[in-house]
Order: structure tokens, then C-alpha cells, then sequence
């Protein structure tokens, strides 16, 4: 377990990878791990009608639980096998709705309503933003939802892999509008001043 006083070593260095995930979650390096439920998620939860959800990249998946239990038909997925492993972990009886698979090439088994973005646009590399944004709009039909937390940074150095306003909306305006966006309150170190909470609905 990685300690404050003895940095973590690590072998891989690509976060397109699914090695460099598990060897940190293996080794309990996750400084984007929020703990919990993020406010702005259980705000957009308690206003909204229960969807069958997607969560890419889950982590630790504690919303999972949450959604599950507030009567959301989710499915959380990851690449990572350690990622997967310490998501049932934590999630008890809702752990089977953890599955190891891979965004770019996951099939959902029934039509989409929300798909939950945190903190995987900016996990990936940047030159994938474009292949997630074309995978978003591929499983979400017209009138569903894409939300979550969009971390807005110029430092070229990641993960997190912080992305302009500007940017942004380029890529999602083809096939989303922006509904509505709020500031977040309750961010983790790393996120801090830097993520807003948004939620893109599907064009038809």
C-alpha cells in the first residue's frame, strides 16, 4: 500500500492502458477517489426519473450502490481488472452490476437513458477525446442524457488530463447540447476549482 512518506513506484506509464490502472489500484494510489457520492450527482438523482445508466471507467464505483438503490438500472464498467475487483469490493450486493469491459467496444444490452461521466474523459489521453465523444453519442439515443463532472485544465501533464471550455463544446455540439450546468462544491483535491457539473442531452 502506498504510503504519504514512500512515493508509489510503477511500471506502466500509459493510462490508455489497463496495467496502469491496476497497478494503481493495487497498489492503493488513487488520488481521484472522491470517498462517496458526489452532491451534484445525488441533486441530479433526486430530480430526474430513473434511467437505465452506463458508468465508463467506474473506479470504485460507489454510485453504482446509489443509483442501484434509488431504483437506477445501472451498469458500471472498467478496463481494469483491479478496478473491477475493488468496486465489487466495496459494493455488497449491487457488485454484479460491475463488469470488465472495455467503453470503446462495450455493447449495452438495452437502450441507454443516462450515461454518468467521472473522471474518465479526463483519465485517457487526449487524442482519445474524440473516439469517447463518438462512443457516447453511438450508445445514447435521442433525448438521453450524458452528465457528470468536466474537469477544465491547461496543463498538458496527466491524469487527469484537464480540457478547455472551448474544446469541449467543439467536440460535444455535434451530437449534444448543453441542458444545464452547476458549479461544484464538493470537489477532491485534484479536481478543485477546476470541474464543473454539466448535462448534455443527445440530439435527435
Amino acid at each position: 500500500m502506498a504510503t504519504p512518506d514512500v512515493p508509489p513506484k510503477f511500471a506502466s506509464r500509459d493510462p490508455s492502458h489497463p496495467d496502469f490502472w491496476s497497478e494503481r489500484f493495487e497498489q492503493d494510489f488513487k488520488p481521484w477517489d472522491t470517498g462517496g457520492v458526489p452532491l451534484a450527482l445525488q441533486q441530479y438523482v433526486n430530480r430526474s426519473r430513473p434511467a437505465s445508466t452506463l458508468i465508463p471507467g467506474c473506479g470504485t464505483g460507489y454510485e453504482v450502490a446509489y443509483l442501484a438503490e434509488a431504483g437506477w438500472d445501472v451498469t458500471a464498467i472498467d478496463f481494469s481488472g483491479a478496478a473491477v475487483s475493488a468496486a465489487r469490493a466495496v459494493l455488497g450486493k449491487w457488485s454484479g452490476r460491475v463488469l470488465q469491459a472495455d467503453f470503446f467496444t462495450y455493447e449495452a444490452q438495452q437502450p441507454l437513458g443516462f450515461i454518468y461521466e467521472r473522471a474518465f474523459l479526463c483519465a485517457l489521453p487526449p487524442a482519445r477525446r474524440a473516439d469517447i465523444v463518438r462512443r457516447w453519442a453511438e450508445l445514447l439515443p435521442a433525448g438521453a442524457t450524458l452528465a457528470g463532472f468536466f474537469f477544465f485544465d491547461d496543463s498538458p501533464k496527466g491524469p487527469p488530463f484537464g480540457i478547455s471550455r472551448a474544446e469541449l463544446e467543439r467536440l460535444l455540439h455535434v451530437d449534444f447540447e448543453l441542458a444545464d450546468e452547476q458549479d461544484v462544491t464538493d470537489s477532491i483535491a485534484v479536481f478543485a476549482g477546476k470541474e464543473r457539473w454539466m448535462e448534455w442531452r443527445r440530439r435527435g
